[in-house]
């Protein structure tokens, strides 16, 4: 049975053009002879549709777009993930589904039987668990057909399954032959060579089967989907796999399975790098926008974000602005214009010393006898945020902000200032991965300027500021980070794992009561194994110190 792996780029609610992709797909499998094409989870409407599942029309014009597709099916079977109506009458009002369709007949409907509830993920708010669990007959083959977390509760691979209940197991037991899960699994460094693919062979070889498996790719808000579709046979071993962070199609036959292949080897680096680029350009292009814009400081920051969005939009689609203040230095400036040189974008100066003084003069006598502080620098950090976005505004641009991970997670940031913007590109990326993939940008040439990697990093708003001024080493401060947020780990674990009490704790404080800004920032791409926003739910009021 030769399988067609289609690997789509979803838009969320665009049924239109979802539909057509489907209908172009099912004529690419169809001409390579293949037996069944298979798409991804919720392939129809996009994932995460979110609370666009609570309006009916949303339900009923994926309905009409899945119909339209059972329309195309002729000469070929088809596995198109939708959302169904649950027939029964309590529950919730809708299943996360798969819709297995054969000679423009709808002949089956599988519904998702765990439906995860952590981290990104929010499905049992939305839909309805499967009420039976069934495999379905195609070419001689018992097919199990799961959806996504369906596959991630084997007992024997998870040291603490979270449910009850194993679908794979059940489908099994029931006579399947060929195990096939459509996800719409989203992308972390790490993911998928030392999760996903282990546990993939894992399976294969235990219960003996093929395992096919397909993932959505592409970017959806805060989420990236890397794709990285494969085949694993009786023995374990992957004998095909699909690209990564790019829409493909894959044929190949179970009955007469080619040789192993090597899974795609990229290091983590390269691959946050492609999601990154991946995420950016899909959020711009689904949200509508043609054009961004950056603030560019002379720092590594806004450095990698500028290269980044280069890579992902073309220089023509990128506009970088300089401010500088009298406290900029003329390194940084030199810095920043290096770099849009070495790019090939268009850059603006906008200086905002006379903006700032004005300020200073009107607050005149409410400042009258305080000192130079924090209040004086975050002005000019909102005067800079106000800028961007007036031309945000006057010419249609979306911004980006610049912040990382590090910066974030401690508050070393200003609302409505440098936190000002539409997306928050390398907002889940710590202070030295960002170190990472500036050498990473410039592996065969120099596109970040030498400088702005070496040199020690500032804020510059005020004279000799210099950000260890105010935080630990960035090696020490991300190291506290991880364990602290990605890995939960508690304040006496972190300090016994050979970190300083002191800066342990004060870190944690700092995590803890910078909440609110994180709670007013942009959205950015998740690529850790834990991410502020949706991925990390905190209270802002507590008074809990773990």
């Amino acid at each position: 049975m030769k399988i067609a792996l289609a690997q789509i780029n979803q838009t969320i609610g665009d049924f239109q053009k979802n539909t057509e992709k489907i209908c172009l797909y099912l004529e690419r499998a169809r001409k390579q002879n293949s037996d069944i094409v298979i798409f991804p989870e919720l392939a129809v409407t996009g994932y995460p549709p979110k609370d666009f599942l609570d309006i009916p029309a949303f339900i009923d014009e994926n309905l009409k777009a899945l119909n339209e597709i059972v329309r195309h099916v002729s000469g070929i079977s088809a596995l198109v993930g939708f959302v169904d109506r649950n027939k029964q009458r309590h529950g919730k009002l809708v299943h996360n589904a798969a819709a297995f369709i054969q000679d423009q007949k709808l002949i089956s409907v599988h519904h998702k039987s765990l439906l995860p509830t952590y981290d990104v993920f929010d499905e049992c708010r939305y839909f309805e668990p499967a009420h039976q669990i069934l495999p379905v007959k195609c070419r001689g083959y018992t097919l199990g057909i799961s959806i996504c977390e369906d596959m991630w509760n084997d007992k024997e691979f998870w040291t603490r399954p979270l449910y009850e209940i194993d679908p794979i197991e059940n489908l099994i037991s029931q006579g399947a032959d060929v195990m096939i899960n459509i996800s719409s699994s989203p992308f972390a460094v790490g993911k998928h060579n030392e999760i996903r693919l282990r546990m993939l062979m894992h399976d294969a070889v235990k219960y003996e089967v093929p395992f096919i498996y397909v993932n959505q790719v592409g970017g959806n808000d805060d989420l990236v989907f890397d794709g990285n579709s494969a085949v694993i046979n009786t023995q374990g071993k992957l004998i095909a796999q699909a690209a990564a962070f790019q829409e493909d199609l894959v044929v190949v036959d179970i009955k007469n399975p080619s040789v192993q292949i090597q899974p795609n080897t990229y290091s983590d680096i390269e691959t946050v790098h492609m999601a990154l680029i991946a995420g950016l350009r899909d959020y711009v292009i689904k949200c509508g926008f043609k054009k961004i814009i950056i603030g560019l400081s002379g720092g590594i920051d806004s450095a990698v974000t500028a290269a980044l969005a280069v890579e992902s939009l073309g220089k023509g689609n990128v506009i970088g602005v300089l401010m500088p203040s009298q406290f900029s230095s003329q390194g940084s400036i030199d810095d920043a214009v290096k770099l849009s040189q070495n790019l090939g974008i268009t850059y603006k100066v906008i200086p905002i010393q006379e903006v700032f003084g004005m300020y200073q003069k009107t607050l005149e006598t409410e400042f009258k006898g305080s000192p130079f502080d924090i209040t004086e620098e975050n002005l000019q950090a909102r005067i800079r945020g106000n800028i961007l976005m007036a031309l945000s505004n006057k010419h249609g641009y979306l911004v980006l902000t610049t912040g990382n991970k590090s910066e974030l997670a401690v508050g070393y940031c200003t609302l409505y200032g440098d936190m000002s913007g539409g997306l928050a590109l390398i907002s889940d990326v710590p202070k030295t991965m960002v170190y990472e993939l500036a050498r990473h940008i410039n592996r065969e040439k120099e596109i970040i300027p030498r400088n702005s990697i070496d040199k020690l990093p500032s804020a510059e708003l005020r004279q000799n500021q210099c950000d260890q001024d105010s935080l630990p080493p960035y090696e020490m401060l991300d190291g506290i980070l991880k364990a602290y947020v990605e890995d939960a780990r508690g304040i006496e674990e972190i300090i016994h794992m050979g970190f300083d009490e002191k800066i342990v704790r004060e870190i944690v404080r700092k995590v803890n009561r910078n909440e609110y800004k994180r709670r007013q920032a942009a959205p950015g791409i998740k690529v850790t194994s834990k991410a502020f926003g949706s991925g990390r739910r905190m209270p802002i009021a507590h008074n809990f110190l773990c």
